[in-house]
């Protein structure tokens, strides 16, 4: 059966609903260890031990709870990523690669190989879906980040919306279908449209002080303590601490989102000499 069939490794919290179903049809043994995580991967935001998952009803020891949730995180990726590569009607070469290069930097070569396939199976289940009933992989979609919503904190979900923002823009431009397949993913997800907009404008935050303003979501007319008490926002919930959880790789990723933040951050106090 190949990578098709139900996960050989832990589940975190897809032991059940629409992602433990879509699971048990494509997953098989790709997101198996053979080596675990040091003590360092298992870091949490204060003393969130769980990063924000929950229990899940799976085991409390360290290695599960890590793995678990670093499974969740990668599968949820790819569900969501196929729906953002897909939804112009076309998938693009550059979003593909992307994707691998993402999952091959944070998860390792296992992955990166055995995700095309996942993803390509993930491109028939909507079709298939689809040509049964329109509209049902839209609801699907959103039933699946429901289900996410209900078991990550806000940082692991602005992780996840960061990911699909830069496969979006893989191919050096972000169309129409794409950004509504953004705003409706952030929705069904809980995060806001304006969550969308600030990463959509990360990577120029440091070219351009109106750049700097829409990354921190907040407008040039605001005053100075409400710059601050959005940049504390800001802070807060990208805090690369709070998805230590997933392991060094993806908390790395965390940590050049975060630079970004605080380069937007330093222009704007540099322009109002604060």
């Amino acid at each position: 059966m190949g990578i098709i069939g139900f996960i050989g490794g832990f589940l975190g919290f897809m032991l059940g609903g629409p992602l433990g179903a879509l699971a048990g049809y494509f997953i098989g043994s790709l997101f198996e260890s053979t080596t675990k995580p040091t003590t360092s991967d298992y870091g949490g935001y204060g003393n969130d031990t769980t990063g924000g998952y929950g229990n899940g009803g799976y085991s409390a020891d360290p290695y599960e709870q890590a793995q678990g949730q670093r499974n969740s995180f990668l599968f949820s990726m790819l569900v969501l990523a196929a729906y953002i590569v897909r939804a112009d009607g076309k998938v693009m070469h550059s979003e593909m690669e992307y994707v691998r290069l993402f999952l091959r930097q944070n998860f390792g070569d296992t992955a990166e190989r055995q995700s095309n396939e996942v993803m390509l199976k993930l491109f028939e289940e909507q079709k298939k879906q689809e040509a049964a009933s329109p509209g049902s992989w839209s609801r699907t979609i959103r039933d699946c980040c429901r289900q996410m919503s209900a078991n990550m904190n806000e940082s692991v979900l602005q992780e996840l919306l960061h990911f699909l923002v830069m496969i979006a823009k893989a191919d050096g431009q972000v169309h129409n279908a794409e950004l509504n397949a953004l705003y409706e993913v952030a929705g069904y997800l809980g995060l806001s449209s304006s969550d969308v907009d600030s990463m959509l404008h990360l990577d120029s935050g440091g070219t351009s002080l109106e750049d700097a303003y829409k990354v921190l979501g907040i407008s040039p007319d605001a005053t100075d303590d409400e710059v601050k008490a959005a940049y504390r926002k800001m802070a807060l919930k990208h805090h690369p601490d709070r998805v230590s959880t997933l392991g060094e790789d993806v908390k790395k990723a965390a940590e050049k989102k975060f630079q970004e933040i605080n380069a937007a951050k330093d222009k704007i106090f540099k322009a109002r000499g604060l």
